[in-house]
């Protein structure tokens, strides 16, 4: 199964400023990023696509649109990383197809030792019956 990335030409990445404490720095460095991706204009194959938009996720718009804020680090380098990160993360978990079942039949052995087991069960349990004097 192919592995599925998104090209970083689709990705629209804007630096914020972050929430939270920081100290003296917080109101003056944009450390945060804003990750644009919109899917519909990806160059990923149409049944990803679909998938992407069916996840439900808080993070779509309703343009199609998946929005993703890294601020977990002080750097904007590692944040633009982390959210990269993030998003081929969705992309690859969107891709997953679990392996089909294949339904299996127990073993006549098998069989054979349920049906033992179970005989030998009742042969206990109507030992614990009530004796005849």
């Amino acid at each position: 199964m192919p592995v599925y990335t998104v090209a970083p030409e689709e990705v629209t990445l804007e630096a914020i400023r972050a929430q939270g404490a920081g100290g003296q720095n917080v109101n003056k460095v944009s450390s945060a990023i804003h990750l644009r991706f919109d899917i519909r204009a990806s160059s990923l194959p149409d049944w990803l696509k679909e998938r992407l938009l069916r996840l439900g996720d808080q993070r779509l718009t309703r343009d199609g649109i998946l929005v993703i804020k890294a601020q977990e680090f002080r750097t904007q380098e590692q944040n633009r990383a982390a959210a990269l990160e993030r998003l081929n993360a969705l992309v690859a978990e969107a891709a997953h197809t679990d392996k089909p079942r294949r339904p299996t039949r127990p073993s006549r052995a098998a069989l054979g030792r349920r049906k033992e087991s179970k005989q030998r069960h009742g042969e206990i349990k109507r030992g614990r019956g009530k004796v005849a004097w």
